[in-house]
């Protein structure tokens, strides 16, 4: 699970504020005109590389990014954190370049590299300005397929991992999400923070690294998007000089036991000594590709996921004052992800905050919405869609998602006429399906003895401060 907490759900509902703002201006002076069909190439190089290119000629400027369809969830049972380590250490030197020298090569131009691991992916972003993509793309093409991963680095990444989890225990919204994953989750990967557990990353050894990095970093098992001030036949050169050579392998599929549903009400308690309290309820959500996407995209920005203009922040936030901060989020991914409701509130707000919660919950499922409400989510989330992608970097990385994910190169014209298609009937239909306030997980991090929940949870639930992972 890609463990955002709390922190991400304030950052999305800062976004939504800001992109409110944005469309009320517009919106105030005239219609925004429509934006013209993105032109998407697509093609796959003989060793198997998908390239997708979209020019874009107003700046001399070049987003590449690369996909690797293995993410956390191909760690190997009781390695979390091994995706992780391997895509942190692409950069730490060559066979032709250490760590340094690398990051200098990209420093003289200008220009940026970045590597990282997610649920689902690995990615290695570059920005360039477009006379030296040549040169920037040598240098990213070295690091994704020669890397040396010297032992001195892998074992100081290792230590800067751990020290991060160990600090990471202070943080309320930190410690509530990784209580709650794998509660959701059983024994799917998803259950796993992405940098790995405190038990396993001190056990990652350099030859784990080397032989994840051979299995899944083939390009019969990779995507390119390229965004920027290249034309297609620079594209397809630049393309196959950099990762023209670049080995294919047979690649085996990665399988993963499924999630269960929650059966129950589940109540997790974790004691700290703070003045609020932090609380995450949910249960298991949708897959990216479930056909019910798009409603229930319109449902949860009517509940929580529309900032000020949702019902929980309406109601149990504006309205009663219960809460500092709420919000609700379906984390689509390749496999079904969480649904979650996130808040902070005084303890002594907290039972009523919660029966609160699970009240709306209950109110979308019989009463679904109303026609302003549907009419006002559609259209910001229609009208809002081409912020998703308005700069280069954005552009790159949704064109690596769609691919990854199959949604076809018609999806930025799909995405907002499906949205606008989307019903009352719909809304009502997904919302007595996919919220079940009834069987759900509950953690609340905070001074739990003054705590009043309804149902009280079961001592046994009840968690130290600095849970074990």
């Amino acid at each position: 699970m890609s463990n955002g907490g709390l922190r991400a759900e304030r950052r999305r509902m800062a976004g939504w504020a800001w992109a409110v703002v944005v469309l009320a201006v517009v919106a105030w002076g005239r219609p925004a005109a429509a934006a013209p069909p993105l032109k998407i190439e697509r093609w796959t190089m003989a060793n198997g590389l998908v390239v997708l290119l979209v020019e874009r000629h107003a700046i001399p400027a070049v987003e590449a990014h690369l996909v690797i369809k293995a993410g956390a969830v191909a760690d190997p049972e009781g390695r979390a954190g091994l995706a992780a380590l391997t895509a942190g250490l692409l950069l730490k030197g060559t066979a032709a370049r250490s760590a340094v020298e690398i990051a200098e090569a990209i420093d003289f131009i200008g220009g940026s590299l970045t590597a990282r691991a997610d649920d689902d992916i690995s990615t290695l972003t570059l920005t360039a300005l477009k006379k030296d993509l040549p040169a920037a793309l040598n240098v990213m093409a070295d690091a994704l397929l020669r890397p040396a991963f010297p032992a001195a680095e892998v074992e100081r990444l290792r230590r800067e991992t751990l020290s991060g989890i160990r600090a990471a225990k202070d943080d309320p919204e930190d410690v509530a999400q990784k209580a709650f994953a794998p509660l959701v989750f059983g024994p799917h990967p998803y259950r796993n923070p992405v940098e790995g557990l405190e038990s396993t990353v001190p056990t990652l050894t350099r030859e784990e690294v080397v032989a994840f990095h051979r299995t899944y970093y083939r390009p019969n098992n990779a995507i390119l998007a390229v965004v920027g001030d290249l034309g297609a036949p620079e594209a397809r050169r630049v393309a196959q000089a950099a990762f023209g050579r670049w080995e294919k392998a047979p690649m085996l599929p990665v399988t993963v036991t499924p999630a269960p549903p929650v059966a129950d009400q589940t109540v997790v308690l974790i004691d700290k000594d703070l003045t609020q309290a932090t609380i995450i309820l949910g249960h298991l959500g949708i897959a990216r590709t479930d056909p019910d996407f798009y409603p229930v995209t319109v449902m949860n920005y009517i509940l929580g996921g529309g900032g000020f203009a949702s019902r929980l922040m309406t109601t149990i936030r504006d309205n009663r004052g219960l809460v500092y901060g709420i919000s609700s989020g379906f984390d689509a991914k390749r496999y079904p992800g969480a649904f979650s409701v996130s808040l902070q509130t005084k303890t002594a707000s907290a039972g009523e905050a919660i029966r609160a919660v699970r009240d709306e919950l209950a109110r979308m499922r019989a009463e679904g919405v109303t026609d302003a409400e549907l009419d006002a989510a559609k259209e910001y989330l229609a009208g809002s869609f081409p912020l998703r992608f308005e700069t280069n970097a954005k552009l790159a990385r949704l064109l690596g998602l769609v691919e990854f994910h199959g949604l076809g190169l018609r999806y930025f014209e799909d995405y907002p006429r499906t949205i606008r298609a989307v019903t009352r009937d719909d809304v009502r239909r997904v919302a007595a399906a996919r919220l079940d306030p009834e069987r759900a997980v509950l953690v609340v991090v905070g001074r739990t003895r003054e705590l009043a929940l309804d149902p009280a949870p079961h001592p046994a639930a009840a968690l130290p401060a600095a849970p074990s992972p």
